[in-house]
């Protein structure tokens, strides 16, 4: 089994190392397993919240909590530790996600749920950085990204419908989280399939690199974009209501999202490579602006369902370009593996920024304040752009 090796030079289409297909695949498979929450949020918190584990504010916190950790954990793995060892780090990682979902499974308080879920966070954002360090170092890392959101969406998808028809209504939140950690514990045999060693990106100056004008406007504009997300999302339900539309069908439109974000993955994938960055952003962020025009305006139950669906195709649709946006920021691909984090960041801010605005039984604000936020992705990609070309124009 080949390997990458610190210092060795990339072969085709790899910048450094040249993993095997089932190395990449592994990979992948590994920071899908630290992204399986996003989906099954929606099913496990709800269902702790059913049981009276928790309320509903209890609930916004531990989700938050967990997305920040997130992000905070893929940072820290992708910037402060090395490369190498990856096989041991990978099982060392998955062992304590596997502990933190039985934790969660017999946690009792908001407290301790929360607790467990920010540890939780913590080792699926290291799981994270195990895939996105290797798509890094891809001359296709555009593609790679994009096989990486269609993995872990199906896996999404496929565990959300075993957790609702069948373990939930049998064994409550506590067999939902036990199901994950046996994903966790099943997933050890890939963690040593993938490379053993990640071959050294050059990383002489890495603050250097991320300090720049054009890394933290691209940073920024990812960040900006996944608010927009992440507030509409986390308050689509009494958004339906306040119109009129029960919350079985917001479950329904919810179930129907994860579906449609895997057909946005696949169709990015296939045209990564046919459309600017800089176009795909610029249209994805208007199409955002127009959903979130829609969604506070009142709409129907058709609308309704219309605005939603095409805001989960463009969510994971946009992903490839972001990649795109960070490497052509950073050419060292440092920027690149902040992504993750900044996207994570952007749905874990996102809800939080948009209750502050809400009046009452009035969520009409949450949708007006993503609206204002894909404006500002876009206009940061336009400032990328200016500074980009000034750059350039004094080189």
């Amino acid at each position: 089994m080949t390997s990458t090796n610190a210092g060795y030079t990339g072969d085709g289409d790899w910048l450094v190392g040249n993993p095997t297909s089932g190395q990449l695949a592994s990979a992948l498979w590994i920071g899908s397993v630290g992204l399986l929450i996003l989906g099954l949020q929606p099913v496990l918190l709800g269902a702790l919240y059913t049981e009276g584990h928790i309320s509903g504010d209890g609930l916004a916190l531990v989700a938050t909590a967990e997305m920040i950790a997130i992000a905070i954990g893929s940072a820290i793995v992708a910037m402060l530790l090395s490369a190498h060892k990856i096989r041991w780090k990978s099982a060392a990682l998955l062992l304590l996600l596997a502990l933190a979902n039985v934790w969660t499974a017999y946690a009792a308080g908001a407290n301790t749920l929360m607790a467990a879920r920010a540890l939780a966070g913590l080792a699926e954002g290291g799981l994270v950085a195990v895939a996105t360090e290797l798509i890094a170092r891809s001359r296709r890392a555009e593609r790679i990204g994009g096989y990486f959101v269609t993995m872990q969406t199906l896996a999404q998808c496929a565990l959300a419908l075993l957790l609702a028809l069948y373990v939930i209504p049998a064994a409550g939140s506590a067999g939902g989280f036990i199901v994950l950690a046996i994903v966790c514990v099943a997933s050890l045999v890939v963690a040593f399939i993938v490379p053993a060693d990640y071959a050294d990106l050059p990383k002489d100056e890495n603050l250097a690199n991320m300090l720049t004008v054009p890394s933290i406007t691209a940073l920024l504009s990812v960040f900006c974009y996944f608010m927009f997300f992440g507030a509409v999302w986390a308050f689509l339900e009494p958004l339906g209501a306040q119109f009129g539309i029960d919350g079985r069908t917001v479950g329904l439109i919810v179930s129907a999202s994860l579906a449609v974000q895997v057909l946005g993955a696949t169709t990015a994938t296939v045209f990564e490579a046919r459309i600017d960055y800089r176009l795909a952003i610029t249209a994805i962020g208007a199409v955002a602006l127009a959903c979130s025009l829609v969604l506070a305006s009142g709409p129907g139950l058709t609308t309704f369902w219309v605005a939603a669906l095409v805001m989960g195709f463009i969510l994971l649709f946009i992903v490839p370009y972001q990649i795109r946006l960070a490497i052509t920021a950073d050419e060292t691909r440092t920027a690149v593996l902040l992504v993750p984090a900044a996207q994570l960041f952007g749905l874990a801010i996102g809800p939080i920024a948009a209750s502050l605005l809400i009046d009452g039984k009035d969520f009409r604000p949450v949708p007006e304040f993503a609206a204002a936020s894909a404006v500002a992705s876009v206009a940061l990609l336009g400032l990328f752009i200016l500074v980009s070309r000034r750059r350039r124009a004094v080189a």
